[in-house]
């Protein structure tokens, strides 16, 4: 149970999948497995099904699902520093706050 206040993040197996592409790539595929599998068993991690399918980023199709699930959750916010999320900003509903790395650290203060 995820009281309010708590941070957690919110993912599914196709974020995490990403995830692992990308550390994998960037160091080796056990490390990424390793980073990936730890995400998936923090107890602040919350697994989101998502079961629609808004579309918003036409950019890079690959980055809804990052919203979708944020939707599903009812996220407060994306943390992101990807541009394609920038769209997110002109759209009304379904509403989903993207903030980048710096701006949400603030937050934490």
């Amino acid at each position: 149970m995820i009281l309010e206040g708590d941070i957690c993040l919110c993912v599914n197996t196709d974020i995490l999948n990403e995830y692992e592409e990308i550390i994998s790539a960037k160091t080796s595929p056990e490390i990424g497995h390793n980073v990936v599998e730890a995400i998936a068993h923090l107890s602040t991690t919350i697994f989101q099904s998502t079961y629609v399918h808004f579309g918003l980023i036409t950019e890079d199709n690959d980055d809804n699902k990052f919203v979708d699930c944020a939707i599903a959750a009812d996220a407060k916010y994306i943390v992101s520093n990807d541009k394609h999320f920038r769209i997110l900003e002109t759209i009304d509903w379904p509403k989903v706050c993207v903030v980048n790395i710096k701006e949400y650290c603030e937050t934490l203060q």
